[in-house]
């Protein structure tokens, strides 16, 4: 299934030359980092710049912090299209971009997926749960372009990942609107980022 997978929707896109820096909101994010939220979410419309928020972010992330330790974080990257709203595409796409920072990782899980017939995304999740534990390393998993997602077995799937996300794993939500999810915000921009 990996060779059916576009690798190009998991590349962490490159920063355009004259970015806006937004130091203020830059600060923000990584404060919610360090204080172990799991789950980071840029909502806003289209055009207010999510992505390039995200991207010169995640930049900045292994960066010396005054008068803190410096806690480095490897990054993988989702860019979500329609095609996603199928539950079995969406975790496959979700193991082929936690691969590229531990490569082994969700191997069988894949081979499951293939099937005609699979066991229910909880259980999948919770053998993916199982082995994101072993990853050493803090990191991230960017998903970007949330909007395009409207189906109610992926959400589930996401709620599931949240309820139980390990705490070296932080992850990024990208929209155009407030995802299907259950979070409630910390901080609001009302619409401006």
């Amino acid at each position: 299934m990996t060779d059916t997978l576009l690798r190009t929707k998991l590349y962490i896109p490159p920063l355009r030359p004259n970015l806006v820096i937004r130091q203020q909101l830059n600060e923000k994010l990584t404060q919610g980092l360090q204080l172990g939220h799991k789950l980071t979410l840029f909502s806003a419309p289209a055009g207010f710049g999510k992505t390039t928020l995200v991207r010169k972010w995640i930049d900045k992330l292994g960066t010396e912090i005054p008068n803190r330790s410096v806690i480095t974080y490897r990054i993988a990257w989702m860019s979500l299209d329609e095609g996603d709203n199928d539950v079995s595409r969406f975790l496959s796409y979700l193991v082929a971009a936690l691969q590229t920072i531990a490569p082994n990782i969700g191997d069988g899980m894949l081979a499951v997926l293939q099937s005609p017939r699979h066991p229910p995304s909880e259980s999948i999740l919770t053998t993916l749960l199982n082995e994101i534990t072993t990853v050493s390393d803090n990191f991230v998993l960017v998903l970007d372009d949330y909007h395009l997602i409207n189906a109610q077995a992926v959400d589930n799937a996401l709620t599931f990942l949240l309820e139980h996300l390990p705490p070296q794993m932080h992850l990024v939500i990208a929209t155009r609107e407030d995802p299907d999810l259950p979070v409630w915000p910390i901080y609001s921009t009302n619409g401006t980022i």
